[in-house]
């Protein structure tokens, strides 16, 4: 069963791209959802009213991440909204894009990349268990950027490493509360924030042509496996990275 009737459900970087898709889809599933944002406050506005449109309940939540202050900044606001239910999913969707290759990269972007990407999970990870019932559900936005070598995005791709192993090790420490914890790894993914990289001539189709699938993803190819983990049916599988990429570059498509 993916019905999510009754839950609730917080969703970091939730006001554009595959964050708005996921807390789009776990509303449509029937969970009340927490709409983070950083700075996009006209993007969580939307998310929130496209889940109120269809029927849905939704509440944004704001917090810049990567900042002193921020989980307890968002916390704040979860737990005003929670008014002493519980949280019963949790999805670290919110990351800080690539800061380009080793030879470009500052230690102040290094920096900022591990502060949203990693130390801002695993903090909101700590935080959400006091209120995070026994068979809730944890998910992490990882990439496919973990298992291909991409020189442009070597600092990117170690903070997802970094939430992959947290996934897995967590997987064990939660294991007995019957809490699941699992990584989704999107690879290219087409998304009204990022639509313009892909009209680059040539581009889509070169990524297509790497793919098993044959396409460029979308969110809410992403936001479906998002949706099965967090639900009933998801409950027997944890500590995984799901790859939810169509299949790019698993080798030569002959």
């Amino acid at each position: 069963m993916t019905d999510l009737t009754g839950r609730t459900a917080l969703v970091t970087g939730a006001s554009r791209g595959i964050g708005q898709a996921i807390a789009v889809r776990l509303a449509e599933r029937g969970a009340a959802l927490l709409v983070h944002f950083g700075t996009d406050r006209a993007g969580a506005a939307a998310t929130v009213e496209r889940i109120g449109r269809a029927g849905g309940t939704a509440h944004a939540v704001r917090a810049e991440l990567g900042v002193d202050g921020d989980v307890e900044t968002l916390f704040a606001g979860v737990e005003a909204v929670l008014d002493g239910r519980p949280l019963d999913i949790l999805v670290n969707n919110a990351a800080a894009a690539p800061a380009g290759p080793l030879g470009t990269t500052t230690p102040a972007e290094f920096d900022h990349l591990y502060a949203v990407n990693v130390r801002a999970p695993y903090f909101i990870v700590q935080r959400a268990l006091p209120l995070l019932r026994d068979g809730g559900r944890i998910v992490t936005v990882s990439s496919v950027a973990t298992r291909m070598a991409n020189p442009a995005q070597t600092s990117f791709a170690m903070t997802k490493g970094a939430v992959e192993t947290m996934s897995r090790t967590l997987a064990v420490q939660l294991g007995p509360r019957a809490i699941t914890v699992n990584a989704v790894a999107p690879g290219a993914t087409r998304t009204a924030a990022n639509g313009a990289v892909f009209d680059v001539p040539g581009l889509a189709e070169q990524i297509a042509g790497l793919t098993a699938l044959d396409r460029l993803g979308d969110a809410d190819d992403v936001a479906e496996i998002v949706a099965f983990l967090a639900s009933d049916a998801g409950r027997w599988i944890t500590g995984q990275v799901v790859d939810a990429s169509g299949g790019l570059f698993l080798g030569p498509r002959v």
